[in-house]
């Protein structure tokens, strides 16, 4: 089995992590495995592997790696997954494992080059992934299909001043802006002020990117994961800073992760069927897996943030700890996402 992780995005260090530790996992479930970075070179950072043999661990930075070269590291994933070694490397596996997060990993580029390449990999297909990674676009469908959305304007900061409505968003409360396509909380502000708002527009500006900018939820947060047809239980995130940013989410002891959460069960059902029908309404099948994160407004009311297409899979990440509550060990985890795959 080949682990494809690392890639040319912001949670590139996520990914890496995530990697290795789904390497750990498989290797220790019988498989033989080759761990691949498709944008690193060389490409092949293990492998091949057997069971037995030990893969070293690696930690996530407290702030995400620069983009400086992110044109040449997506020249190198597009040449090694259209010819050469690698393909033919993926080729020849049972399955792909894919442990990559954010950019061309899930927003559905590398999924549709594999399907392309005719490769078997793990979780959801390219237009799945590209449904759920434009915020706005993925929030509009899950309001047509009846799910508590936040308000939402977006915004592709310019030379022009701020458009009326995110004015009046602003006027209103505080906001949170983040960037319409992007993962693991990287470049999220809380921003309650017009002047705050601009600095953040002119940095996404400066990036070229687009801003979704929504009412600030002062309510409790949590997360549910969906592994085929089944809701894991619900994993709430108590925060010790107003948002769940990068940072929080990935040092150790910044945040408190409790699954099963504390609340009543008909709470509790409520959450996982929003998951489930967050799942099915992007387009994630039987054979798939996501998480849909959620934010509690003032009066406790749940509102659909986002569906992730290939959460996290570090030992701190969410994924693990809804699995933990569901009794399972990381490695039957693993092979859940596999036997999904392969089914």
């Amino acid at each position: 089995m080949v682990v494809l992780c690392g890639g040319e995005s912001a949670e590139r260090d996520v990914s890496l992590a995530s990697g290795r530790a789904v390497a750990g996992a498989l290797l220790e479930r019988g498989h033989e495995v080759v761990l691949v970075d498709p944008a690193a070179e060389p490409p092949v950072l293990a492998g091949p592997l057997r069971p037995g043999d030990v893969v070293d661990g690696t930690q996530v930075g407290k702030e995400p790696p620069s983009l400086a070269g992110r044109a040449r590291a997506r020249e190198r994933v597009h040449a090694a997954l259209t010819g050469g070694p690698v393909l033919e490397l993926l080729r020849g596996a049972d399955l792909v494992f894919l442990a990559l997060h954010g950019g061309w990993g899930e927003d559905g580029h590398v999924q549709a080059l594999l399907e392309t390449a005719g490769v078997r990999f793990t979780g959801a297909d390219g237009a799945a992934c590209a449904a759920a990674w434009h915020k706005g676009r993925a929030q509009a469908v899950l309001g047509a299909a009846g799910l508590p959305v936040p308000e939402r304007v977006l915004w592709r900061p310019g030379a022009e001043e701020t458009p009326p409505d995110v004015r009046r968003l602003v006027e209103a409360g505080p906001v949170v802006a983040k960037p319409v396509a992007d993962g693991s909380s990287v470049a999220v502000h809380r921003v309650d002020s017009l002047p705050l708002l601009e600095r953040v527009a002119a940095e996404a500006h400066a990036s070229g990117g687009e801003l979704m900018v929504e009412p600030f939820l002062p309510g409790r947060e949590f997360t549910v994961a969906v592994l085929g047809d089944e809701a894991l239980p619900v994993v709430e995130i108590e925060l010790t800073t107003p948002l769940f940013d990068y940072t929080a989410k990935y040092q150790p002891g910044a945040v408190n992760e409790v699954c099963p959460a504390r609340v009543p069960d008909e709470f509790a059902a409520r959450l996982r069927e929003f998951a489930l029908r967050a799942h099915r309404a992007l387009g994630f099948g039987a054979g798939t897996y996501s998480r849909t994160d959620f934010r509690c407004d003032a009066s406790g009311e749940p509102m659909c943030l986002e569906v992730n297409a290939l959460p996290g899979l570090t030992s701190g990440s969410l994924l693990p700890c809804a699995a933990a509550g569901a009794g399972w060990t990381y490695p039957e985890l693993i092979q859940r996402l596999v036997d999904l795959a392969t089914r």
